[in-house]
């Protein structure tokens, strides 16, 4: 636990960051001294993390604090009912120039010099760069350019559990590049108490499935005299994101049901992740069911909480129903939903880096180059036919390796959920025992789901609690926690 501190003027004071990748490097400072528990926390936020990982902007794990991310004018507001409106969906491009107009070897040149150009601008501040080198796509396109303007850059790739393993591939992307690479296998205690160690330096609070395998990537920089971290995410919200046919289904069995949760207590349901997950999609949201992974549902958020508290969790999209009811296809409304979870993917690297103080780059949010791919390369260059996403990308890749098949099945920083609670259990439970005064249901909800944590459908909800608990227990201090009979009053 730590120190107490005297009460201050921060949870009287209304405070902005802005979290946009796009804008110039984020700046935390107006948040030194709310780790001691100066600031009151949000609940509805809570519920927000559990619901959907992440805190729904402009909204933050304090009361006082709201963020501007992609979508919000920084100059507005924030605490006063801000506008959301998203600048890059296809509808509102300038008019494409046709594919017969244009020459595929140009456009392939101008986009390494373009990503040249804006990898150099990055990290023109880093001594040592390390390159987040999950294996895709993304990470490979953003290799080629790595390798002429920073040569000096270690390429790392994760092993987070046995689905997915990118190390070969990524690997021989970095050698062939000249690149130095180094792999890091997941090892969920050490992860984990990497975590705990960072958790009292990061700023705010997401719950990605990604944040623990970035803490423990972030923290092998530091040891290995790392100075920042190049991320290849953030291409995906100006190249588009086609829609199939997995998402057109889990949208149509998203219904809006509230659920007896008996039903997943049968031996047939509990064992089954698909049954699970079926289960699951039919009491979200459609847009919700957007986000990814397995995560707890209305009724048992209320239930952790111990009040209807979810009802104020869903009331935060109505930020986004504008654009939503805009929208013009479920691509349009795919690509929404990544620039509101944006606020998981992105920030998770923005805290961590910032708890590590480690510099972070994401060279795909330069503006002139997603000004460039957004505006003047053709529309079957971005998307093709059949839902081909990428397409100049594939083809830049091309120029230097054959294809191969990480390039079709793009991966991720995955990692060993149910190792993390089968090793951790006794451990998130202290913790939501000690957190019983704002989620008096979670140690309940713990031990009433031991014996099924080894479906990964339940180990992810068990994620989302390792991963909320122990950060709200060291902004908890006896003097500062917030008085929740008020705050249910307040919000409901």
């Amino acid at each position: 636990m730590l120190p107490k501190k005297k009460h201050t003027a921060f949870a009287r004071s209304r405070i902005q960051v802005n979290l946009s990748p796009y804008q110039d490097e984020v700046d935390f400072s107006p948040l030194d001294g709310l780790e001691h528990g100066d600031a009151p926390l949000d609940l509805v936020s809570i519920a927000d993390l559990l619901r959907n990982t992440f805190v729904y902007p402009p909204h933050s794990i304090y009361r006082n604090v709201k963020v501007a991310g992609s979508g919000f004018d920084p100059a507005q507001d924030m605490h006063d009912n801000p506008r959301f409106h998203y600048l890059f969906q296809s509808a509102l491009a300038s008019p494409r120039p046709a594919a017969d107009a244009t020459d595929d070897e140009e456009l392939v040149q101008t986009y390494h010099r373009l990503l040249c150009e804006a990898a150099d601008r990055a990290t023109s501040d880093m001594r040592s760069p390390w390159f987040m080198q999950s294996g895709g796509k993304d990470s490979t396109s953003m290799a080629i350019a790595v390798a002429e303007v920073r040569p000096d850059t270690t390429c790392i790739t994760y092993l987070g559990g046995r689905e997915e393993n990118e190390i070969a591939s990524a690997r021989f992307v970095a050698r062939k590049l000249g690149l130095r690479h180094e792999a890091l296998v997941c090892d969920v205690g050490r992860a984990y108490d990497r975590y705990l160690a960072a958790l009292p330096r990061m700023p705010l609070l997401t719950a990605d499935f990604a944040a623990l395998s970035y803490v423990d990537l972030a923290t092998e920089v530091k040891a290995h005299h790392g100075d920042g971290i190049i991320d290849a995410l953030g291409a995906d919200q100006y190249f588009g994101t086609p829609v199939h046919n997995k998402e057109r289904l889990l949208a149509l069995l998203a219904r809006d049901l509230r659920l007896p949760q008996t039903m997943f207590s049968s031996r047939f349901i509990s064992h089954s992740f698909p049954l699970c997950f079926a289960l699951s999609t039919l009491q979200m949201d459609r847009f919700e069911r957007y986000f990814p992974g397995s995560r707890f549902s209305d009724s048992e958020v209320d239930g952790l909480f111990g009040w209807n508290i979810s009802t104020c969790s869903r009331q935060r999209m109505d930020t986004f129903h504008a654009d939503l009811d805009a929208a013009d296809s479920s691509e349009a409304v795919r690509r929404i939903s990544l620039i509101v979870v944006e606020s998981a993917h992105i920030a998770k690297g923005m805290y961590a880096s910032k708890a590590m103080s480690l510099r972070l780059a994401y060279p795909y949010c330069d503006d002139q180059f997603r000004d460039w791919i957004f505006n003047h390369v053709p529309d079957d260059h971005l998307i093709g036919p059949r839902g081909v996403n990428k397409v100049l990308m594939r083809q830049y890749i091309a120029k230097h390796f054959n294809e191969l098949p990480y390039v079709k099945a793009k991966g991720c920083f995955r990692f060993d959920l149910r190792g993390l609670a089968k090793q951790r259990f006794d451990q998130v439970y202290a913790f939501a025992e000690q957190t019983s005064a704002l989620l008096p249901g979670a140690p309940q909800w713990l031990l009433a789901h031991r014996n099924r944590l080894d479906n990964k459908y339940f180990a992810s909800k068990f994620y989302l609690l390792a991963i909320t608990l122990p950060w709200l227990l060291s902004r908890m201090h006896d003097t500062h926690r917030p008085p929740v009979t008020a705050i249910k009053e307040r919000v409901s």
